[in-house]
């Protein structure tokens, strides 16, 4: 007959996948994205008979804007390939 106590369980550390570091460039490259995203929007006009050529197509939203998103995506795929170091797990 068991007596009701059982033998404890082995928990393995499993290490993190990334570090401190990592985190903070995802946080970094989620906000550059995000900023991209704003300087992107826009281009409303109070009467939407009237089409605003320079306004819609004006070098914010289809150059600058598209080229801060690309940055923040870099930056992402940077804090996703970099080794973490072990002091920082």
């Amino acid at each position: 007959m068991a007596t009701g106590k059982s033998a404890p369980a082995v928990v393995k550390e499993v290490p993190a996948i990334f570090g401190k570091s990592n985190y903070l460039l995802m946080l970094v490259g989620a906000i550059v994205i995000a900023a991209g995203m704003f300087l992107m929007a826009g281009g409303k006009s109070d009467n939407p008979a009237v089409f605003n050529k320079a306004e819609v197509y004006s070098a914010r939203r289809i150059t600058v804007a598209p080229i801060v998103i690309m940055i923040g995506l870099a930056i992402e795929g940077i804090a996703i390939f970099r080794r973490s170091s072990k002091k920082e797990n």
